[in-house]
């Protein structure tokens, strides 16, 4: 003991050991929220200077880089998108073209989800298809939490049909030849067969309506992963990568999008067969049955209730067209800036002067001046036609009010950790730690580094734990001389694949809140999500990532890091080796 003190003592003195403190303070509080997540985000411009591990101009830098502003473009792009309506037409659409049998709906439900979840965050892609799911619902079994009471008035009507003997009219024969006591034989077995009947339409009402619901948080964390700007976790290993390795220029929007959105196609795919098995959309016993006419009506219902939803919306507005039409050219410009397999747009500029950031504020910018309604020239050929102001796409106003500000401070707290490391060296001495590690080869390296993140982004939030385990991960590549890609992308989207427990993100809890799962339904279902999405993500690791990521090679911008890293690592040793 007094042995583990000496070797600690002289690291806490040390400004790494400081930084360490810093990090585990903010993981604490982060992990158990005992302050709200934004604020636990700010402690770095008030520990880091106090500490002297930063000075308060290069922390508070960190709050706004230009990964910030991407993320900030897509925020505010969503909120435009919600208030005209646009994300409630395109999911109305896609439930009218996929059909209206439970698996179906269960497909178009997920795709909906995960296509508006690429583009705007997780929780509000959830809080927008729950209701739609519920309305849907309901017309297909009417209200869940009368169910019960209703089966329960159909068995007492029966009941009194029987005493009535009014339970079935008999052919002339049987009525001939009957006896009382063989009209109640009869009318006791088809009283148990209706009975049974019920249950089994009240256990598929309850396992459909369980489908429904859990499949949308599902399709949210899965629809986030395609994008760089779908979740936090994305933008947040952009910008450390920026911080950690400079001259790495290979993860953009566009090389993600190649990456990610097949893996989440593949994933999203799975994940609906393996929900429609579970709850009952798919019977892989009875496929060949016929339908019920409970179960025929029920979908001429929801049918019904779709499209009438649909016409409610009315005309498409022009809004709504001025809207989808910035919101194609957002992805488009984002996605053809620099992709990679072709000169980009940005080649036709200085060299590092256009990012990700000036295509995304570009866009945003515009709807604050676009007119929402068609524009009228009248008053340039008629001077008395009245030149009223119209109404743009979006305002200030509104943008304040649904930009969920906090999660920019989020990010920039997990850049200035990340740059905390980086100057203190902290990640230095970590990587000096990671000997045993050296010798597991890369591939089990991704499939164990995405298990233990996906285990520890079930109880705390994925972005403070892509925060906390991305220095290590860039250290750990270094160690086993692979790309550091390698391992810190399983890292990024394996912090999106929690879906064990409603409180491991907030699309879980939203979910969850209506009522209708429970936490078991979430584990046992969850649990194969989890174990589905560690093998896919491993496999599209060491197949199509490694062509679009160079993750063959160990790149020469990681090669520069790694002998700063072995020069500041011998450095640290000989300074606490003359502490002690």
């Amino acid at each position: 003991l007094c042995n583990a003190m000496c070797l600690t003592l002289p690291l806490l003195l040390l400004q790494e050991g400081r930084c360490l403190y810093v990090i585990l303070l903010m993981a604490l509080y982060w992990c158990t929220e005992a302050l709200p997540l934004a604020v636990t985000a700010l402690l770095p411009i008030v520990l880091c200077p106090f500490l002297g591990i930063l000075p308060s101009s290069k922390v508070c830098q960190q709050y706004f880089l230009d990964t910030n502003f991407l993320f900030l473009s897509g925020l505010i792009m969503a909120s435009a998108i919600e208030e005209w309506n646009l994300h409630r037409r395109i999911a109305l659409r896609v439930l009218m073209l996929v059909g209206v049998q439970p698996a179906r709906l269960i497909l178009g439900m997920m795709l909906t989800t995960s296509f508006l979840s690429m583009w705007l965050s997780n929780t509000a892609s959830t809080a927008m298809m729950l209701p739609i799911a519920n309305a849907i619902l309901k017309s297909l079994f009417g209200e869940k939490e009368t169910s019960k009471d209703m089966n329960r008035e159909n068995e007492e009507n029966q009941a009194s049909l029987q005493q009535n003997k009014l339970y079935t009219v008999p052919t002339e024969m049987q009525f001939l030849a009957s006896t009382e006591d063989k009209d109640l034989t009869e009318e006791k077995e088809i009283s148990s067969d209706a009975v049974l009947e019920l249950k089994k339409e009240e256990e598929y009402k309850t396992n459909i309506w369980k489908g429904f619901l859990i499949s949308i948080p599902y399709a949210a964390s899965i629809g986030g992963t395609a994008t760089l700007t779908g979740t936090a976790p994305n933008l947040i290993l952009l910008g450390q990568l920026k911080s950690y390795f400079p001259e790495c220029d290979v993860v953009n929007f566009g090389s993600w999008f190649m990456f990610a959105f097949p893996l989440m196609l593949i994933f999203l795919l799975m994940g609906w067969l393996w929900i429609s098995i579970l709850y009952g959309g798919i019977n892989l016993r009875g496929w060949r049955t016929k339908k019920s006419n409970i179960r025929v009506d029920a979908e001429a219902r929801a049918r019904e209730v779709i499209q009438e939803d649909y016409q409610k919306l009315g005309p498409t507005k022009f809004a709504e067209q001025a809207i989808f039409f910035f919101f194609c050219v957002f992805a488009v410009m984002l996605f053809s800036r620099d992709p990679k397999f072709i000169p980009g747009w940005a080649s036709l500029f200085a060299p590092g002067f256009i990012s990700d950031a000036v295509t995304g504020i570009t866009i945003v910018i515009i709807l604050f001046f676009f007119p929402s309604q068609k524009p009228s020239f009248r008053w340039w050929f008629d001077l008395k036609a009245p030149n009223t102001e119209t109404q743009p796409l979006l305002t200030w106003r509104k943008a304040q009010e649904t930009v969920p500000w906090n999660i920019i401070l989020l990010l920039g707290g997990g850049f200035a950790m990340a740059k905390g490391c980086e100057e203190s060296g902290l990640s230095v001495w970590i990587g000096g730690r990671l000997h045993p590690l050296e010798g597991v080869p890369p591939p089990v390296a991704v499939i164990l580094i995405t298990i233990v993140i996906a285990l520890f982004t079930e109880f705390a939030s994925n972005t403070a734990t892509i925060i906390i385990f991305l220095p290590v991960l860039a250290e750990l590549a270094i160690r086993l001389r692979v790309n550091p890609l390698y391992l810190m992308i399983p890292g990024t989207i394996g912090c999106s694949y929690a879906f064990m427990l409603p409180v491991s993100t907030p699309p879980n809890s939203i979910a969850f809140s209506s009522g209708h799962l429970m936490v078991k339904d979430m584990a046992r279902t969850g649990l194969l999500m989890n174990l589905m999405g560690v093998l896919l993500l491993s496999l599209a690791m060491n197949t199509w990532a490694k062509s679009i990521f160079q993750l063959g090679t160990f790149p020469a911008w990681a090669n520069i890091h790694a002998e700063n890293t072995t020069s500041a690592l011998r450095a640290v040793e000989n300074v606490t080796l003359s502490a002690l």
